[in-house]
């Protein structure tokens, strides 16, 4: 019997703007990477896995970073009480700059 995730995760549909300013070739990683950091223990952090200090202009309360170099980034924000994770937004880090959906963003 398969294992079912702990939490469901949900996409808002900006993301998927977010995904399609990402390289293709980076899509499965990024995907795959979200379903295993997220589905259990998003609220766990880890070195890759924090709160934010603050929230980020899109309401985001976590951040995942992953990749070469930690050049992508997921902000989420979590609902225990529903079990659910809301995936808010989906950047790529260069160099000193962080872009979401094409447009460099600060946080």
């Amino acid at each position: 019997m398969p294992r079912r995730p702990k939490f469901t995760l949900e996409f808002a549909p900006e993301t998927v703007d977010h995904l399609d300013a990402i390289e293709r070739k980076h899509h499965r990683l990024v995907e795959k990477t979200i379903d295993e950091q997220l589905s259990y223990t998003p609220d766990k952090e880890t070195r890759n896995r924090k709160p934010l200090e603050r929230p980020t202009p899109f309401g985001a309360t976590w951040e995942l970073r992953f990749g070469a170099d930690n050049r992508f980034r997921v902000f989420y924000e979590v609902d225990l009480i529903e079990q659910s994770v809301g995936i808010l937004a989906i950047g790529e880090k260069e160099g000193g700059r962080l872009f979401i959906g094409g447009t460099e963003v600060q946080i």
